[in-house]
């Protein structure tokens, strides 16, 4: 990646573009994601460790453009900005934006299903916005680039760019929560699979706490069917990574501006007001997530329980605006100063007011004076992805002394430990922790905000956007790994040479997952024309021998396959039947051992509905495949383990197979009947294809000059992984198809 270049995707630029008098002008943008990039771009250009120098930047720049204007305006974003603008009529990001960004997302995410909007315009106005960022992405991307796309404006995005540019690194971060399953799944599914099949595109998806990770791996397998091991999905024969990072700030640029000039200027004009109380800070978007009435809820419990902190205490609320033009926000505003009022009337004196009240933004350098004066920080969310205002007050305490109170239901309470956490909706728990903040002794102040302090220093910003970049990195190489071991054309044709050159074959061939897809129940798996015919013309080719290696029982296959001229194994190698012979068993064995387990099998069918069980002659299989999936796994591991004591120091075997436990009788497996059939003839070229865990017996017992093949994208001891059956087809087509014997 040479000449890799960042592309960064987000709802909005790093800067507005704002009518002044009749002239366009471009204003730099304030916020999380643009201040914490920003510290991140801007340490690339000084690093010799990533050759990742260059980046652009798309988004909305917050206007509507008419064409004449539109050139200009590339022009000076691309020079002052590295910026790219994404062109949207107002009206359009509009219902988008009002929409279904934050009338159904928002509330959503923020666990509000009460405020939840159901609109499909909303949704069809998100997916025209998403397609209109793909778009302008694809007029500056290159197969080089890096494409991080951020929050939950675009989670459509990664799958439409994907299915233009497959192979391109995508990066995808989430800035607010993910919520649990049984929230998410009050979306239609229609748009709950969108979603997450768009953010499936992504190559890494990165959210801010493990939490998050962990409700968004559920909803993947509850809404769309997909496991995940270690947050590793394999997704349309690709790799795909969920994980958590935890979103740092600028610790530095915080911390250094307590001593500036400007900071110095603005704490020694609040000073003058407020060098005889003991001070709060509380900084807020105006949110109905952000609890800013519970917590003066609490405060006014904590005025009226403590009068002794009457007149010594004041409560600096600043609330900064947020979405005008949402009904919503503004009767939050509206309740926010009626009780503001009401606190100061009941509370307030000719010379003491307990509430401070701000409604609008506050400059930088005023915000970190009023966090490294402030005795408290108030940050209560009822919800929040993470919440940066915390981090922003503990980087500001240059002295290490204050307390932070903050929201066990913000993200950033997995981090800030030391912290006083407390439960929002508790007002009397919110009016304990302010008076034990107070007064608080400094030398334990010290010890909480040291550790604190230490830990954001550590992973800032720049280190939490260089571990995303660098796991995305990971993650692509990963991917090259697993492609190096896919049957592609090149191996395929490899595969064909050696199968020509041979002078005598062995084709191993599992049934269900390899020829055929897997079915609801096992009896409906019947093979189609295609495939006899397939397997027919193979096994009547000169020196090759097939053999159907199947967990199936051997009535089945005989009523199946029992016309074909090939040999079997049944049951996961129980059974043996050679071409024109009787079937076998591969060893003496008994099976009085059924009637003891079948019982344990069946409690287990009555526990969990749409499991069954599957009795053959020497074996018994649990199915879980119709199953909930969660359920299904957490039985599974339970019964795995029950069934594992109760057949300790028998002959009695536990296998995991595909949504299956099955039991049988010891010392057999697939490999073992392979090397059955491999000992009755000197086979030059061996082929083996399986789709499960079984089928690794087999893959461990063959000659190393094999060929080997798991179906499925996943970790085995075979040379090779195919995607699916459809492979698995595609390549008996072409050995059929071929000329043997040409040498």
């Amino acid at each position: 990646m040479a000449d890799a270049r960042l592309i960064i995707a987000s709802n909005r630029l790093p800067f507005t573009v704002v009518d002044s008098n009749g002239r366009l002008e471009l204003k730099a943008s304030a916020g999380g994601l643009v201040t914490g990039l920003s510290a991140y771009l801007d340490s690339l250009q000084h690093s010799a460790f990533t050759n990742l120098v260059e980046y652009v930047w798309l988004g909305w720049p917050g206007a509507s453009i008419d064409d004449e204007h539109k050139d200009g305006i590339k022009e000076v974003a691309a020079t002052r900005f590295n910026a790219y603008p994404v062109f949207v009529q107002e009206e359009t990001m509009e219902a988008f934006y009002h929409g279904f960004c934050n009338k159904t997302i928002w509330p959503l995410f923020h666990y509000f299903p009460s405020y939840v909007v159901y609109e499909s315009e909303s949704w069809e106005s998100y997916r025209e916005v998403n397609q209109y960022f793909c778009d302008a992405i694809m007029e500056v991307l290159r197969p080089s680039d890096i494409l991080w796309i951020h929050d939950y404006h675009l989670m459509l995005l990664p799958r439409m760019i994907r299915q233009s540019m497959p192979d391109v690194p995508i990066g995808f971060f989430l800035h607010i929560p993910f919520p649990s399953f049984e929230l998410f799944r009050l979306l239609p599914k229609k748009w709950a699979a969108g979603i997450l099949e768009g953010l499936l595109g992504a190559d890494l998806i990165g959210f801010h706490t493990h939490d998050y990770t962990q409700y968004f791996l559920r909803s993947v397998l509850r809404i769309l069917g997909i496991e995940a091991n270690m947050g590793q999905m394999f997704v349309d024969g690709r790799m795909v990574q969920a994980d958590t990072f935890p979103m740092g700030i600028d610790f530095h640029r915080f911390n250094d501006a307590v001593v500036s000039k400007e900071t110095e200027m603005e704490r020694e004009r609040l000073k003058n007001t407020l060098s005889d109380f003991k001070t709060i800070i509380s900084v807020d978007r105006l949110d109905y997530s952000k609890g800013v009435l519970n917590r003066l809820e609490g405060f006014e419990l904590f005025l009226k329980d403590n009068p002794q902190w009457h007149k010594k205490v004041v409560l600096l609320l600043v609330i900064v605006p947020s979405r005008i033009g949402v009904d919503r926000y503004q009767t939050i505003k509206t309740q926010i100063d009626q009780m503001v009022g009401n606190i100061n009337g009941r509370f307030g004196t000719f010379n003491w007011m307990p509430i401070i009240y701000k409604y609008g933004h506050v400059p930088f350098h005023q915000l970190v004076a009023l966090y490294n004066m402030s005795d408290v920080a108030l940050i209560t969310p009822l919800r929040d992805g993470m919440n940066l205002v915390s981090k922003e007050y503990v980087a500001s305490r240059k002295d290490a002394t204050g307390v932070l109170i903050l929201s066990e239901l913000a993200g950033a309470s997995k981090e800030l430990v030391e912290a006083v956490l407390i439960n929002p909706n508790d007002r009397g728990e919110i009016a304990i922790a302010i008076k034990n903040a107070l007064e608080m002794p400094l030398e334990e102040q010290k010890s909480r905000i040291e550790k604190m302090q230490s830990r954001l220093k550590k992973y800032d910003v720049v280190k939490w956007a260089t571990d995303f970049i660098d796991e995305l990195k990971d993650v692509k190489e990963g991917q090259s790994r697993f492609r190096t071991r896919m049957l592609s054309d090149v191996v395929r044709r490899k595969i064909i040479d050696d199968f020509v050159g041979a002078n005598r074959c062995m084709i191993f061939l599992d049934y269900d997952g390899t020829l055929v897809p897997f079915a609801d129940s096992p009896e409906k798996a019947v093979p189609s024309n295609e495939v006899l015919d397939l397997l027919k013309d193979l096994s009547e080719i000169p020196e090759v021998d097939l053999v159907i290696i199947s967990g199936r029982d051997r009535d089945t296959l005989q009523k199946w396959l029992g016309n074909l001229n090939v040999g079997f194994v049944a049951e996961h190698g129980v059974w043996l039947k050679e071409k024109g012979k009787e079937w076998q068993l591969l060893k003496p064995m008994s099976a009085e051992w059924k009637n003891k387990l079948k019982p344990l099998l069946l409690r287990y069918v009555d526990k969990v509905p749409g499991s069954f069980l599957e009795e053959k002659e020497y074996s018994l299989s649990w199915h879980y495949r119709k199953c909930d999936p969660e359920q299904a796994v957490d039985a599974a591991k339970e019964l795995t383990d029950l069934l594992l004591q109760v057949v300790a120091n028998t002959e009695v075997q536990v296998i995991q197979g595909h949504k299956l436990i099955e039991l049988r009788p010891s010392g057999i497996d697939k490999g073992k009947a392979a090397l059955h059939f491999l000992s009755r003839a000197d086979y030059d070229f061996i082929l083996a294809i399986g789709d499960d865990r079984t089928d690794e017996d087999l893959f461990k017992e063959l000659p190393s000059h094999a060929w080997t093949v798991r179906v499925g994208i996943v970790t085995s001891m075979a040379k090779l992984n195919a995607v699916s059956y459809r492979d698995v087809r595609s390549l008996l087509k072409e050995l059929k198809n071929c000329t043997r014997g040409e040498r």
